[in-house]
């Protein structure tokens, strides 16, 4: 199992835009249309990396905790579908119900999504304020497949808490790791 940790993007960057289609609604949407009110949680993600599935039940809840208070969830899948077919949009439709997932899972063929964000890792995770500015960028907690620690969302859920009380996040700021990105060889 590989172990690749986050880029992590400078805080203060803004987030890049994008138009992706939602593989479970069939619908595109622009990251003006998906982001929330008070901020916006951003997850790279994909469907067969261990690390993620460890995490996805959390992931989920997180997005409906937060959604009335008005932080959205995005996820979004870059991976390579011709060498990584389990990540096919089809199949990520199905993950998505299968995990209750209420925000949209966007697939990013070209991967310029991915490369804009400067993503390395599934799952790799980035927290934007109203006006989508990064505020934070790294794990959702220290869980790891394996390390038996629980999956909390500890990191991601008192970064929100500090978006949402207007607080500055003083607390480190972890790299996330998890499998590569699978890139597309280069043409």
């Amino acid at each position: 199992m590989a172990r690749t940790p986050s880029n992590m993007l400078p805080l203060g960057t803004n987030a890049p835009h994008f138009i992706l289609q939602d593989t479970v609604s069939g619908e595109t949407f622009s990251l003006d249309n998906l982001k929330g009110i008070n901020g916006t949680l951003m997850a790279f993600i994909c469907n067969h990396c261990p690390f993620v599935k460890h995490i996805n039940h959390e992931l989920s809840q997180l997005a409906k905790d937060y959604k009335s208070k008005g932080i959205n969830t995005i996820a979004i899948s870059s991976n390579d579908v011709a060498n990584y077919p389990d990540d096919a949009p089809d199949k990520m439709k199905q993950n998505a119900i299968d995990q209750d997932f209420i925000f949209p899972y966007l697939y990013d063929q070209t991967q310029k999504v991915a490369k804009a964000y400067n993503a390395a890792c599934t799952p790799d995770f980035y927290v934007f304020d109203q006006d989508l500015k990064l505020i934070y960028r790294g794990q959702l907690d220290d869980s790891r497949p394996g390390n038996e620690i629980p999956v909390t969302g500890a990191d991601i859920r008192h970064a929100l808490e500090c978006l949402l009380n207007h607080e500055e996040n003083t607390k480190t700021q972890k790299p996330s790791i998890g499998c590569n990105i699978k890139w597309k060889p280069e043409q």
